[in-house]
């Protein structure tokens, strides 16, 4: 019986949703190399955004380093983005792992890795500038 490339290979898709940002992770064997939107981790200029999208990679140790990571992602803002990054490689490490250790791992420093945060911007109304505020009353 002859094996597919597939079957030899475990790969794993996920993705993650922040606020208008959409990531889909792509999960390979490899040797730690991490790319988003085909630029490598290490060219991201932004520090903070940066250190949002290697913490599971950090969180998992000696993990890591067993897999390659490449993530698409669009939308929001860079930190929007960032943390779609980091929700879509947080599910994937779980998938790929298939390891509850990890997904309590994840789970316990920060419950927003791997189920996401809800919250979204309030649309603006007409009448008004923005979703709350109103123009300023005149009496005289």
């Amino acid at each position: 019986m002859s094996q597919t490339l597939s079957d030899k290979i475990k790969i794993v898709v996920s993705s993650g949703k922040r606020k208008t940002s959409i990531a889909r992770a792509v999960i390979k064997p490899g040797i730690g190399r991490v790319w988003i939107n085909n630029v490598p981790v290490e060219f991201i200029q932004f520090e903070l955004a940066k250190m949002k999208i290697l913490e599971p990679l950090l969180l998992i140790g000696d993990l890591a380093k067993t897999v390659d990571i490449r993530v698409n992602v669009h939308g929001g803002g860079y930190m929007s983005q960032a943390e779609a990054v980091r929700i879509a490689i947080a599910r994937g490490l779980v998938e790929f792992f298939n390891s509850d250790e990890v997904k309590s791992l994840f789970k316990e420093y920060d419950r927003h890795m791997l189920s996401g945060d809800p919250r979204q911007t309030e649309p603006k109304k007409w009448g008004r500038y923005s979703a709350r505020r109103r123009w300023q009353k005149s009496y005289r």
